[in-house]
């Protein structure tokens, strides 16, 4: 047994030395895959072999873009928030992304964002940032540094927990107001009005969202924005009396330099079994990170 484990040593030895070359001629970044290596034995060893089974060597790639996610560490949307993070890190390590996420908006400063191709605000609401990160947040925005999707709670304008309305938010978002919800939640049918749009790609003309808070606003968007979908409010399973009439649930703003899209839900982790919605999720990402 002896000898047997002297000649594995051996033969890793000189594989490893052979790495080293393959590297250093290389000069560039390098990571192993897989190396299986198999024997056989009774007494003593009988064949000792090595099977490259994937390629030995492949090209470390730089991050297409970076990310940066904003959401609250708690409340009532932290489920949505923790599956969101999961699907997202999948996401970024499938699709060459790198993704840095901050419960807060305490370090957000100009040279902070300029890290970041994009901005995801998941279930953050715009109330409670400090004066440095308004101001780098606004500038991020309409100078187009990079882009932005914004999640559900990020239309949550208005006065909240002693904050007055950030009003260069609510014209972002097409000058409106958050007026009521729907507590009990609502199965709904979202009508897609712009289906050229890339962030539509290869979703259906109309899906069903089975849990959402389906927010109403003290007036309709739609003269400030380019709505891309809206919810059928008639559809509500259960029926419920709060609703808006004409009620956009996803819509950009073309005024602003950088790329945005808002989509109101965002509640439930279940929206992440959701294809329809995981695809318009997807979609955002790859439209927004990149500049107009």
């Amino acid at each position: 047994m002896k000898k047997a484990f002297l000649l594995i040593s051996i033969i890793f030895s000189g594989l490893l030395q052979s790495f080293s070359a393959t590297i250093s001629i290389r000069s560039q970044p390098v990571i192993l895959t897989q190396l299986k290596v198999s024997f056989t034995h009774a007494d003593t060893v009988t064949s000792v072999k090595h099977t490259v089974v994937q390629s030995i060597i492949k090209p470390h790639k730089s991050p297409a873009f970076k990310v940066l996610a904003i959401a609250e560490a708690g409340g009532n949307h932290v489920l949505y928030s923790q599956a969101a993070k999961i699907w997202l890190n999948k996401l970024a390590a499938d699709s060459n992304f790198t993704i840095d996420n901050i419960p807060n908006a305490d370090k957000i400063d100009d040279d902070f964002l300029k890290q970041y191709q994009l901005f995801i605000q998941l279930d953050y609401p715009p109330y409670a940032w400090n004066e440095k990160a308004v101001l780098a947040f606004e500038k991020y925005i309409t100078e187009g540094r990079g882009g932005w999707i914004g999640f559900h709670h990020a239309t949550l304008l208005g006065e909240f927990d002693g904050f007055p309305m950030w009003q260069w938010f609510s014209g972002f978002m097409g000058g409106i107001k958050f007026l009521n919800y729907i507590p009990g939640f609502a199965e709904a049918t979202v009508h897609i009005e712009d289906k050229s749009h890339p962030v539509l790609k290869g979703v259906p003309s109309s899906f069903i969202i089975k849990k959402d808070e389906w927010y109403t606003y003290n007036k309709s968007p739609r003269p400030n924005v380019h709505v891309i979908a809206n919810v059928d409010e008639s559809s509500y399973l259960p029926p419920s009396d709060i609703k808006m009439g004409d009620h956009p649930v996803i819509w950009s703003n073309p005024k602003f330099a950088a790329r945005n899209v808002y989509i109101f839900m965002g509640h439930s982790p279940d929206l992440f079994d959701n294809s329809n919605y995981t695809t318009i999720f997807r979609n955002a990402i790859f439209w927004a990170s990149r500049k107009k």
